[in-house]
C-alpha cells in the first residue's frame, strides 16, 4: 500500500512538472529532521568562495597578459594556449549568466584566437619547414582548368586599369570582414537575442577549428606563393596595390597589423566566418539572410580576385562550416558537461 501510494505521488509530481506547475509539498510534519541545517552547512565556506573567485581572476588576467608577454619572456607555445583558452571559462566563473555575459564570452574568444592564430609565425624559420604552397596550386588549376583562377580574373579585369573602380570596391568588401561577422552578432543580439548563444558558439567554433589547421597545416597563400616564383603566373596582391595610396603614411602600420600570420590561408576563416554569418542570419529573417549571403558570395569573389585565397581554401571554409553545423549534436554530451562543471564553480563563486 505504501508502495502504491509512493507511486501515485511521483506520477503526480512528474505530470505537475510538465505543465509548468510546482509539486506539491510534503506537509510540514514529513520534513527530514535538521534539513533546514543541513542546507545551511552545503553551502560554501566565505574562504572557498575567495579561492574560486581569486582563481578565476587570475586565469582572466593570465588570458591578456601571456600572449602579450609571450615572446619577451620565451613563453612556450603550449602555455601561451593554455592561458588563452582559460579567458572564457573565467569569464563564466565570474560573470552570472546574462547577455552581457555571453557579449563577455565571445569577446574574450576572440582575442584567444587573435593571439593564437599568431603562434606559429612567432618562428618563421621553424614555419617555413612546415609550410606547404604546392598543394593547393595543383588544385587550383584542375579547378581552372590549367591555370589558376586567382590569375584568369585578374588578367580579365586588367583592361581597366592597374587600380581600378572593381579594385577599390572589392578591397573594400575584403577589410569589412573585419567587422562583418561580429557585426551580424550584434544585430541578432539586438533583435533575436534568444538566437545569440547558439550564433556566437558556432561562429566561435568556425574560427578555433581553422586556427587548428593553420597549425597542422600551414599553407601559403597565392600572392606569396607568386612572389617565390611557384606559381608560374602573375597572381598580384591587389589589396596592397589599393592599400597604400588609400591609406598613406598610416598603411604600413596597418599592414603589419593585419599580417599576423601571413601563412594562415588555409582554410579561409575570412570565407568561412562569413558564410557561418549568412547562416545565422538566414535563421533570423529573410531580409537578414540576403544581405548576409550577398556579402559572403561577394567577399568569395574578392578573396580570389583580389590574390588572397585559392578557390581551395574557399571551398575547405565552406567544407568547414558544414562539419561545424553537422557536427554540434556530436560535440553536444562534452559541451553540457564542461557547462555542468562551470556551474558548479560558478556556483562557488556567487554564493
Amino acid at each position: 500500500m505504501r508502495s502504491a501510494t509512493r507511486v501515485i505521488q511521483v506520477r503526480v509530481a512528474v505530470v505537475s512538472a510538465i505543465q509548468g506547475g510546482e509539486p506539491p509539498r510534503p506537509a510540514a510534519h514529513c520534513r527530514p529532521i535538521l534539513a533546514d541545517l543541513m542546507r545551511r552547512r552545503s553551502r560554501p565556506s566565505p574562504a572557498l568562495r575567495t579561492v574560486v573567485r581569486a582563481g578565476a581572476a587570475g586565469a582572466l588576467a593570465a588570458a591578456v597578459a601571456v600572449p602579450l608577454l609571450r615572446r619577451r619572456l620565451r613563453i612556450p607555445a603550449p602555455v601561451t594556449v593554455a592561458a588563452c583558452a582559460s579567458g572564457p571559462l573565467a569569464v563564466a566563473v565570474l560573470r552570472p549568466r546574462s547577455h552581457k555575459r555571453d557579449v563577455a564570452l565571445y569577446a574574450m574568444q576572440m582575442w584567444a584566437f587573435t593571439m593564437v592564430h599568431e603562434l606559429p609565425y612567432d618562428d618563421p624559420e621553424r614555419l617555413r619547414l612546415r609550410l606547404r604552397s604546392r598543394y593547393p596550386i595543383k588544385i587550383d588549376r584542375a579547378i581552372g582548368f590549367g591555370r589558376l583562377p586567382n590569375a584568369r580574373l585578374q588578367r580579365a579585369l586588367a583592361r581597366l586599369g592597374r587600380v581600378n573602380g572593381i579594385d577599390r570596391f572589392l578591397t573594400w568588401v575584403h577589410w569589412l570582414w573585419f567587422l562583418e561577422p561580429y557585426a551580424a552578432l550584434v544585430w541578432i543580439l539586438l533583435r533575436h537575442p534568444e538566437r545569440f548563444p547558439r550564433a556566437a558558439r558556432q561562429l566561435a567554433a568556425v574560427f578555433d577549428l581553422g586556427c587548428v589547421g593553420y597549425f597542422a597545416v600551414p599553407t601559403a597563400p597565392p600572392w606569396w606563393a607568386s612572389e617565390q616564383g611557384l606559381t608560374g603566373e602573375e597572381v598580384r596582391r591587389i589589396m596592397v596595390e589599393v592599400g597604400e595610396p588609400t591609406w598613406g603614411k598610416a598603411w604600413p602600420a596597418m599592414y603589419g597589423a593585419l599580417g599576423g600570420n601571413p601563412w594562415a590561408a588555409m582554410p579561409s576563416l575570412h570565407f568561412a566566418t562569413s558564410v557561418i554569418a549568412a547562416i545565422a542570419l538566414s535563421e533570423a529573417g529573410r531580409a537578414e539572410g540576403a544581405a548576409g549571403w550577398s556579402y559572403a558570395l561577394t567577399l568569395g569573389f574578392a578573396l580570389v580576385y583580389l590574390g588572397e585565397h585559392y578557390v581551395t581554401d574557399l571551398l575547405a571554409g565552406a567544407g568547414l562550416v558544414a562539419a561545424v553545423r553537422r557536427g554540434e549534436p556530436l560535440a553536444e554530451p562534452a559541451v553540457l558537461k564542461v557547462n555542468r562543471g562551470l556551474r558548479r564553480l560558478e556556483r562557488l563563486a556567487s554564493e
